[in-house]
């Protein structure tokens, strides 16, 4: 079989991984692979002129302008892409495979560790040891915070049930924690097939101690958590977001943190890297990450990988497991 002319646009630093050596060298067994590293329309378009399919990122985003002068283009396989651009190659009828997925473990496992983190108050043991600061138990239990609670039997709720959440969903059964979730574009049947209860937004804000933010982000969920939700939420209630800062009004959210009745483990804000004079930083009741939630070398790997094995499927005219089909746009950031 002829091999196919693939292009792999990718960050330089995938190239230069060691981890990603036999993924990257495994699809020369199929194609012929020119590589490169352009984040521009203007730099791209020589070598994308040339090619059957393109791996990438999600830029730079290819247009109908692009397009117009790509006429070999076949197949596009994206570590991730918008909702905007997936419709503009399927109306083209260039398939699309989509490997985010791969990070779905690593931010659903980060989830559950800032879960455990702030209702067992880690962080703040770990920083009071490192500065010799930290007070030890010595009239048990009188002298036991009360904010330090364990996460066995809470009632749990899940905002977007997609990929992260039901990975989420399944590390949490151990813990035996009663679980709604929100997502209005999930069959009925996956929910059931989880044993997770399936409510409105406003039911979940106001019945859960702890609540995952794991949605995409687009035109319809811009401020899904506005204020009346912030308010909502429960006195001592713990609200993680490894999903997308513009989930939430942000503003409504500092405010309702500053008063200390609410517990807040972000992953994720408005403006990246956060401000270092952001208020978020001095709030005790705040815990911060800065947006590693799936950015692990697992996780890279594995995107690689999934969209090396949807190329080779489509090379040889077998199904690939990561299309994307028009049902799962809005699934899709923007």
């Amino acid at each position: 079989m002829t091999k196919m002319n693939l292009l792999v646009n990718l960050p330089a630093g995938f190239f230069a991984a060691p981890r990603l050596t036999d993924v990257l060298e495994s699809m020369n067994q199929f194609a012929t692979v020119t590589r490169t590293s352009c984040n521009s329309a203007a730099e791209i378009l020589p070598d994308l002129q040339k090619a059957d399919a393109v791996l990438m990122w999600s830029w730079p985003r290819l247009t109908e302008e692009l397009l117009d002068q790509c006429p070999m283009l076949k197949f596009s396989a994206n570590i991730d892409i918008s909702q905007t651009g997936a419709r503009t190659l399927l109306e083209r009828g260039i398939p699309i495979s989509v490997s985010r997925r791969g990070f779905s473990p690593a931010v659903a496992e980060m989830a559950l560790a800032l879960m455990l983190a702030t209702l067992r108050r880690t962080s703040n043991h770990h920083a009071a040891m490192w500065q010799r600061t930290e007070k030890w138990v010595t009239k048990f239990p009188d002298d036991i915070a009360k904010e330090e609670r364990q996460l066995t039997g809470r009632k749990v709720g899940i905002i977007g049930f997609g990929a992260v959440g039901q990975r989420l969903a399944e590390l949490l059964v151990p813990f035996k924690c009663p679980i709604q979730i929100y997502d209005p574009f999930l069959p009925e049947s996956v929910s059931a097939d989880f044993g997770v209860q399936s409510v409105s937004l406003d039911s979940l804000v106001a019945a859960a101690e702890v609540v995952i933010l794991c949605a995409a982000a687009n035109s319809g969920s811009k401020y899904l958590l506005e204020q009346t939700h912030i308010e909502a939420l429960q006195k001592g209630a713990v609200l993680v977001n490894v999903a997308r800062a513009a989930l939430v009004d942000n503003n409504a959210l500092l405010e309702r943190l500053k008063r200390g009745d609410l517990y807040a483990a972000l992953d994720v804000f408005d403006k990246e890297p956060l401000e270092a004079d952001s208020e978020l930083r001095s709030l005790p009741n705040v815990y911060l990450t800065p947006h590693r939630a799936g950015g692990i070398m697992e996780s890279v790997v594995r995107i690689i990988a999934y969209l090396a094995e949807d190329l080779y499927a489509f090379h040889v005219g077998s199904e690939r497991k990561y299309a994307l089909t028009e049902a799962m746009l809005p699934s899709l950031d923007g």
